[in-house]
């Protein structure tokens, strides 16, 4: 029995809040160099915030959604190294399929709400 409810689970698509989403298409214009959280926060406008950012790339890593690795620091450079983040292979069909998704449910509600 709780191997059932393993298997639904793991055939389930996945769902994207709007922050994960966002983050999704951020990183898909960079998706061999990276980008870091901060990075993120800035090109985002506004919309994602620095006390959030982190957090969420964290629960995306744990997801397969993106990856992540330290940045190489070069010699004699002060601090630690930035974590930079990119979007997996899984990360990108789970958002192409979301955007489907997506489209899908527009065209429904707008088919709908218009008199036949």
């Amino acid at each position: 029995m709780k191997h059932d409810r393993k298997k639904q689970e793991d055939e389930r698509i996945p769902n994207l809040s709007e922050k994960e989403t966002l983050i999704l298409e951020l990183l898909l214009g960079k998706t061999s160099a990276g980008m870091y959280g901060l990075e993120l926060v800035r090109e985002s406008g506004a919309r994602l915030k620095r006390g959030t950012v982190y957090v969420t790339l964290n629960r995306m890593e744990e997801k397969g959604f993106v990856e992540s690795w330290n940045e190489e620091q070069q010699p004699n450079t002060a601090g630690l190294p930035r974590r930079l983040y990119r979007i997996s292979g899984y990360g990108q069909r789970v958002y192409r399929v979301h955007q489907q998704a997506r489209a899908a449910w527009n065209m429904l509600t707008l088919g709908m709400g218009s008199p036949s």
